[in-house]
């Protein structure tokens, strides 16, 4: 099983905290063979820590593809990955896949057409909560069971820098060329008309920074349980400040607008059951916490996520069940890293055809389900909506 030689699209948080120290302590399965971003600097930097060679580092996504010597590319960078996507697709290049694939689903639809034949699935989503070992565990354990009442999930995030301080994370000292920025405000632009029409930045960032970001990994694991939201039947978007904030949002604002949201949402499963997702941007709060909460007529199954930045920091998985007439728990902790089991799970699709646990068809689904949430607070509160999620009010 040889190494792929992979192509690195994106140099920021995600790929200095957590890919490149991961692929680099893989050779067995990848080797590091050119990287890209629009910053100098950090091109140089992160060139210069991972041993990629000069002639190997490039500004544009377009000279990474022309120089060769590639077997596939995985797609880190900031926002919609889709133009990305595209353009390794037309190489005939497979694609490892961060979140956000896309804002809108006639982006995947586009990417769904322009999916080449490889002669093996040509695209791995990076749900790498899909691949944690406590998802795979709680999965199993909801195998047989076919009466989910409630799906819990909530989500406290505190400010990105907090998570990443540990990562020593190299960003530009400057602003990047004014030409540079202009053509990413005009993509973001764009999709922002296209996702939800003349609505505010503020619904905007809620839609692009916290629903389709974040909170679209909730609903790949309720995929992975066999339970996605069947219907959106209430959502609420609030924002709520307090006289005891300390630390300022930063860069947060960039995704998530200059007064980050709260997001609740609840609906009905298909088996009869009920789910609800929240979503708290707490700048305050100490450390990013994550649970999931299964209850069914025989027990229940809870999951609590660390900082997915916290490399092999595990996710606890409580498995409550009937023991005679006394209760019985089991919890399971695994120092398995889910994002090394994510890039074991490519090297397996590209190599031996693998299928991936979530693919173009699964992208589409959650990015459609998070413009419902978006749709049914819309209708709701008669917040004026347009572009697709117009088109569900």
């Amino acid at each position: 099983m040889t190494a792929i030689r992979l192509g690195i699209v994106g140099l920021g948080a995600v790929a200095q905290a957590v890919h490149l120290p991961l692929l680099s302590k893989r050779p067995d399965l990848y080797s590091i063979a050119a990287i890209c971003d629009l910053s100098p600097e950090v091109l140089a930097a992160v060139g210069d820590r991972f041993g990629v060679p000069a002639a190997r580092r490039f500004a544009a996504l377009e000279d990474l593809l022309d120089v060769g010597g590639l077997d596939a590319v995985m797609v880190l960078n900031r926002g919609s990955h889709s133009a990305q996507v595209l353009a390794a697709f037309s190489r005939d290049l497979p694609v490892l896949c961060e979140k956000p694939l896309a804002y809108t689903t006639n982006e995947v639809d586009t990417l769904i057409e322009a999916e080449p034949d490889l002669g093996h699935p040509a695209i791995l989503l990076g749900y790498m909560k899909q691949y944690d070992p406590a998802v795979l565990a709680a999965a199993e354990a909801l195998a047989d069971v076919d009466d989910i009442r409630m799906i819990e999930a909530s989500v406290l995030h505190p400010t990105g820098a907090a998570q990443l301080a540990l990562a020593r994370v190299v960003g530009p000292s400057a602003p990047l060329p004014p030409s540079v920025a202009a053509s990413g405000d005009a993509e973001d632009q764009a999709l922002w008309a296209a996702a939800v029409g003349d609505a505010d930045e503020a619904t905007w960032r809620a839609y692009r920074g916290a629903l389709v970001s974040s909170l679209a990994h909730d609903l790949s694991i309720m995929r992975s349980f066999g339970a996605p939201p069947a219907t959106v039947e209430w959502a609420d978007i609030w924002r709520q400040t307090s006289r005891h904030a300390e630390i300022d949002p930063g860069r947060d604002r960039r995704s998530f607008g200059d007064h980050p949201p709260s997001i609740n949402a609840v609906g009905s499963l298909a088996s009869g059951g009920r789910w609800s997702l929240s979503w708290h941007y707490l700048p305050d709060f100490p450390a990013y916490r994550e649970t999931i909460r299964v209850v069914h007529g025989r027990g229940t199954v809870e999951l609590v996520f660390p900082s997915p930045y916290l490399l092999h920091a595990p996710t606890e998985l409580t498995i409550t069940s009937r023991d005679g007439s006394a209760e019985r728990r089991v919890v399971r902790r695994s120092p398995i890293e889910a994002f090394e089991t994510q890039l074991e799970a490519f090297h397996a699709m590209v190599r031996s055809g693998v299928p991936p646990r979530s693919d173009l068809a699964a992208g589409r689904a959650d990015i459609l389900d998070c413009q419902r949430i978006l749709a049914t607070f819309a209708g709701r509160t008669g917040l004026p909506v347009g572009g697709e999620v117009g088109k569900l009010v």
